[in-house]
């Protein structure tokens, strides 16, 4: 790996992310070696978790680690204690942290001052490990990525940049349709399109246009944890964005995909939710091998 850490989707290759849907298929379908024998994850939440906690605490267990979780009141970073106390603290006592923070400067102080390996386990800017499990989904579902067209209607948010350059570094083809003033920057796109890969990144404000042959249509919330004054403002900006039975008929025989937890009703319909096409419940249970893979890679170095 690029880096010691994985707070950005950015910390890793186009080998790299090969190499981690290779090593989480082969444990899905034969289970995981107990690697991490003597292993401890910290794991630091500032905001609530289901999938995030559960599955690094199962995956830790299955390479025979444990996880140790920390809740915001606990620790308070940056309040009741410096965020680069806490990583020279924890870098005496844990072998890594993963962290689920409201700003995304907090996983990148941590990384700064922890001897550590840390892992982004969700920031403002990024969602590394979601992107992780997606590919796999789709890999598993659709037998390669080379040429897959992504289609994402939605907030151009951390899942949607974390995809963008997942995309790029796995030979898929991402278009994501947002509406104006909620889209991916434009610094986004160019750090996305310099990467190696062979994929590729295009934006559209058209939710038709996005799905039109699409292999998979993936949406998220259009409110994320932190903005929720802005909800009344952010329905009536992203209305004719959801993902329904209209708009999947645009792209027949697609996926549908969605992080959790979904707002049934607003960004996608319980229809489409619901629907014989839909692998959401295969994301959230990849979200374990995705991150089996991740943490054998990152914390079994020097072990014996």
């Amino acid at each position: 790996m690029q880096s010691p850490d994985l707070t950005s989707i950015l910390d890793l290759t186009p080998e790299d992310i090969e190499r981690i849907l290779d090593t989480a298929l082969a444990m899905k379908r034969d289970g995981a070696a107990p690697v991490l024998q003597g292993r401890t994850l910290a794991l630091i939440f500032e905001k609530p978790s289901l999938r995030t906690r559960v599955s690094f605490e199962i995956a830790m267990t299955n390479l025979g680690g444990r996880a140790t979780h920390l809740e915001a009141h606990q620790v308070q970073m940056g309040d009741r204690e410096p965020t680069a106390d806490v990583a020279r603290v924890l870098s005496r006592m844990v072998h890594g942290i993963a962290a689920r923070t409201f700003e995304h400067q907090t996983v990148l102080d941590l990384a700064r001052w922890a001897d550590i390996p840390v892992i982004n386990a969700l920031s403002d800017v990024e969602h590394p490990c979601q992107a992780l499990a997606d590919l796999l989904t789709l890999r598993e579902h659709l037998g390669s990525l080379r040429g897959v067209r992504l289609a994402y209607v939605g907030d151009g948010n951390n899942v949607a940049r974390s995809l963008a350059y997942a995309s790029m570094m796995s030979g898929v083809d991402f278009v994501c349709a947002s509406p104006g003033g909620f889209e991916l920057t434009a610094g986004d796109i160019e750090r996305a399109r310099a990467l190696p890969g062979g994929g590729s990144v295009t934006l559209t404000s058209v939710p038709t246009e996005a799905v039109a042959g699409a292999s998979a249509v993936y949406t998220d919330v259009w409110t994320s944890m932190g903005q929720e004054h802005e909800a009344d403002d952010r329905r009536e900006h992203f209305a004719g964005f959801q993902v329904n039975a209209e708009l999947l008929a645009r792209a027949p025989g697609a996926l549908v995909m969605h992080d959790l937890p979904a707002h049934r009703g607003e960004e996608i319909t319980a229809e489409a939710l619901e629907s014989e096409r839909s692998v959401v419940f295969d994301q959230a249970e990849n979200r374990v091998f995705a991150q089996q893979a991740v943490l054998s890679m990152l914390l079994a170095e020097g072990l014996a």
